[in-house]
């Protein structure tokens, strides 16, 4: 009876929390795979050394897989930043638990750093990975007062969902992919479309998500049922923002490891 007892709620903590790991994993783990292909030869022979040969699409879900341990409860802030859509990210007192971007300035702090342990960088590099991800999922970096959208209730296929949700997990749960198909389809760009997206810091970069935020919280309305009208409007610019990701990951851990 105890056994069949434990059966049952672990089947129902998979129903209940399964699902919204799929746009983590996929979505992550083609940032990842995309900024693997494009490490330069110094990178990834550090960071090979570092991870013992796991790729970055492998550990580009770690961000979310520490967060059921309540010992890394502290960089629960560390996945978003919300600001008003009126103001630029310096224009607003910075949390005191810190935010997304914070986050990604300490990672790069530390794996930089010669006198962190091996433990440090490679805790901090897998939490890099997956923060330069959700920096590039718009409403990551959408308005406090909403909690980037998770507070706007909307239908997706006739269930209930959120505008957040939507971005995390929906379109790209229904695309059907698996990361590395994903990765494959992703547009075939120039060295000089590369290198124009690899351009600015990662001040221009959260802007760039903000303007795209601002965007999406015009693209629907509370209680509004979205169907395949919504996905065909706004694929391309997912497929958009897991590739600029990808890309500019790769940069950041290129500049690093130079």
């Amino acid at each position: 009876m105890k056994s069949s007892l434990l059966l049952i709620l672990f089947l129902s903590v998979q129903f209940t929390f399964g699902n919204d790991m799929l746009w983590s994993k996929t979505g992550h783990r083609t940032t990842g795979e995309v900024a693997q292909q494009h490490l330069s030869r110094k990178a990834r022979k550090a960071i090979d050394k570092l991870l013992d040969g796991q790729s970055l699409a492998l550990v580009s879900t770690f961000g979310d897989d520490i967060k059921a341990d309540r010992k890394y409860k502290k960089f629960s802030a560390w996945h978003y930043v919300n600001f008003p859509a009126d103001k630029k990210y310096g224009d607003v007192e910075p949390s005191e638990y810190g935010d997304l971007i914070t986050g990604i300035e300490k990672c790069i702090e530390i794996v930089k750093d010669k006198n962190s342990s091996k433990a440090d960088k490679v805790f901090y590099l897998k939490f890099l990975v997956h923060l330069v991800g959700d920096l590039h999922q718009p409403m990551h970096v959408g308005r406090i007062e909403d909690k980037g959208g998770n507070d706007i209730q909307v239908q997706w296929f006739n269930r209930g969902s959120n505008l957040h949700k939507v971005w995390d997990l929906n379109m790209i749960e229904d695309y059907g992919m698996s990361y590395s198909e994903l990765t494959e389809s992703l547009p075939r760009l120039t060295k000089t479309q590369k290198k124009f997206i690899q351009e600015g810091t990662i001040y221009d970069w959260v802007e760039e998500s903000q303007d795209i935020a601002n965007e999406l919280y015009d693209s629907v309305e509370v209680g509004e049922k979205l169907f395949y009208r919504y996905s065909y409007v706004w694929w391309g610019t997912v497929e958009k923002q897991l590739q600029k990701g990808g890309l500019r990951l790769a940069k950041i851990l290129n500049e690093i490891y130079e």
